[in-house]
């Protein structure tokens, strides 16, 4: 049982790991053993994430998510498949509560009157000091 926050947990029932082989340090082991762990989530078809939660992974996930709703985490960091297998189930964790979290509404905000004066003095400044270097010939 993964859990999320206070609201979503994620039964282990609903992911699926395959083991595959890591390329890197690792001597004999990289060529022996499936240390790197492919995690993978059907966002899609989960009953344990509010749509508005699955809208917003699927924005966040980006290319890590198929057009079938699939979330592929892939970890071969570490030499020990129990390491990668971790790594990726806290990656997993991290991303649904990124998507969990609501974006908080942008407030319109208008520049104060003293901001608009002091830009506008800046603006009136600049051009006269550009006009006083034009030459008499092309007033």
């Amino acid at each position: 049982m993964l859990l999320i926050n206070a609201n979503i947990t994620i039964d282990d029932a609903e992911l699926e790991e395959t083991f595959i082989r890591a390329g890197g340090p690792g001597g004999q082991n990289v060529n022996k053993l499936n240390t790197a762990v492919q995690l993978r989530f059907d966002a899609r078809q989960t009953a344990s994430l509010p749509e508005d939660v699955k809208q917003r992974l699927k924005r966040l996930a980006g290319s890590r998510m198929s057009s079938e709703g699939v979330l592929t985490i892939t970890a071969r960091e570490h030499r020990s498949q129990q390491r990668n297998r971790e790594e990726a189930r806290q990656r997993l964790v991290e991303l649904i509560r990124r998507a969990a979290t609501r974006p908080r509404r942008r407030r319109k905000t208008k520049p104060s009157a003293g901001a608009v004066q002091r830009r506008l003095d800046a603006k009136r400044r600049q051009s006269e000091r550009k006009r006083q270097r034009r030459s008499a010939n092309e007033l």
